[in-house]
This record gives C-alpha cells, structure tokens and sequence, in this order.
C-alpha cells in the first residue's frame, strides 16, 4: 500500500527516526566532540517527494527545512 502524502501538506509532523546520529563540538577548541542519537524530527509538512518528506521547523527560533527519506522513517505522527 502507498500512502498519498499530499493529503497531508501543511498538517504539523512528528517523525521518529530509525537510526541516525549527530555530532555536537564543544566551545573550546579541541574539546571531544559528542555523538548523540537523533530521535525525532518535528515540523510541518510542506511537500512529499518519491524519495522522502520536506518539513519546515524552526530551531532557535530560525526557520529552516529539512528532508527525510522514506528509508530513514519508522513512525509518523500527525497533530
């Protein structure tokens, strides 16, 4: 089954991801950086592709946009 996800452009998403990981530096030059796993991804839903998703969010208070690909999706939530 494929889902029709321009019936839901506009609504606001929450995606969990299946794996995948960031990387955050300290402020001091030389200082370890630290790997985190990202959870989630939250925005709204601004058009569906064949390969993936594009969200517009907002990360301290910037807007920016990002893609998701279908393979690194495991749950979506509309609200």
């Amino acid at each position: 089954m494929k889902m029709d996800w321009k019936n839901y452009v506009g609504k606001n998403l929450n995606v969990t991801m299946l794996e995948n990981y960031g990387v955050v530096y300290g402020k001091e030059k030389g200082e370890h950086p630290t790997f985190y796993e990202i959870v989630f991804k939250t925005g709204t839903l601004k058009e569906a592709f064949d390969e993936g998703l594009l969200l517009d969010s907002k990360r301290d208070e910037k807007p920016y946009q990002i893609f998701i690909p279908y393979t690194s999706i495991k749950c979506v939530e509309f609200f």
